[in-house]
């Protein structure tokens, strides 16, 4: 009996022919969907002041891309969400590892009050975080943007961290308290980065949803991608171009979404199988008490 039939058995002649037309019948039914779409797209249709204007395909509605100015304006759209995206980031890991930190305290006063603050930014929509910041502290919509975009992804990545520290094994921890360490060299010497090696496959995929809600930025006024092509080209060229706008900015959210999905699901086989690897060898579990080791010689070596 093979692995793959321990838990179900084997379909039968019928059920592989039963499979195979509901399959046929399901890709007949999605291709004929996207012709349906085409079809629409390509036909011809009457303005609002009579005029017939092409179908959505024809080069005159894609024209503009002969402009480099058009081009860019794209590439500044990218820029500022690149940008925004990149600062929150590095803000949200900060904040997460400050948060797991005072999230993992063993002092009530400070473990609860932080509880409540991480349920309360991880309860508000982001849009009405930003939109808070921006109407309270004026900080511009840059800024609004980033502060809340960082906040919400902080607190996120503070509770993977933290549940990444609760699953070591205790063992870590003791060892470094038993040849001198304090607490706070404990964690960021030794469980700190096994933890977060651990947590980050979470902490990347993380980070795509974060680059995906910069696009919340349209409605503070912050011109990221979407606002650049959507609102400003648009209204500069005409909503004749609407729909090759928003073809480009699909394609160029596309490339950049799927590229950091890609990369997080390397990134979670690699960890997942142990990790990089040196001369062949798998990186050895118990790593951490080695360090917890050549520290204490190290301090033994310098009270000498």
């Amino acid at each position: 009996m093979t692995g793959a039939n321990v838990l179900f058995d084997a379909p039968g002649p019928r059920a592989r022919r039963r499979s195979l037309i509901v399959s046929i019948i399901a890709g007949t039914l999605i291709l004929a969907g996207i012709v349906w779409v085409l079809l629409i797209l390509a036909a011809p249709r009457e303005s609002s002041g009579g005029l017939v204007l092409p179908g959505q395909f024809d080069p005159t509605r894609w024209d503009i891309y002969a402009n480099p100015a058009i081009w860019a304006a794209i590439g500044g759209g990218v820029v500022r969400t690149l940008q925004a995206a990149l600062v929150a980031a590095v803000l949200a890991i900060l904040l997460g590892v400050v948060f797991s930190l005072l999230r993992s305290s063993h002092i009530a006063w400070i473990r609860i009050p932080t509880a409540v603050v991480l349920e309360f930014i991880r309860g508000m929509p982001v849009l009405l975080m930003m939109l808070f910041i921006l109407l309270v502290a004026s900080t511009g919509q840059y800024w609004a943007v980033v502060s809340a975009l960082a906040l919400y992804n902080g607190a996120i990545i503070g509770e993977a961290l933290r549940a990444g520290l609760a699953s070591l094994p205790r063992g870590q921890r003791e060892a470094a308290l038993s040849v001198g360490m304090r607490e706070m060299q404990s964690k960021f010497l030794i469980e700190f980065p096994q933890a977060f090696r651990q947590m980050l496959p979470i902490i990347v995929a993380q980070l795509v949803v974060l680059l995906k809600d910069t696009a919340l930025g349209f409605i503070v006024g912050y011109n990221e991608l979407i606002r650049t092509t959507m609102y400003n080209l648009a209204a500069f060229v005409g909503n004749r171009y609407l729909f090759s706008l928003f073809f480009v900015t699909l394609v160029i959210y596309l490339i950049i979404n799927l590229t950091l999905s890609w990369f997080a699901r390397w990134l979670s086989r690699r960890t997942a199988s142990g990790g990089r690897k040196a001369k062949g060898k798998p990186i050895d579990p118990t790593q951490g008490l080695l360090v917890v080791q050549a520290s204490a010689a190290a301090q033994e070596g310098r009270q000498g």
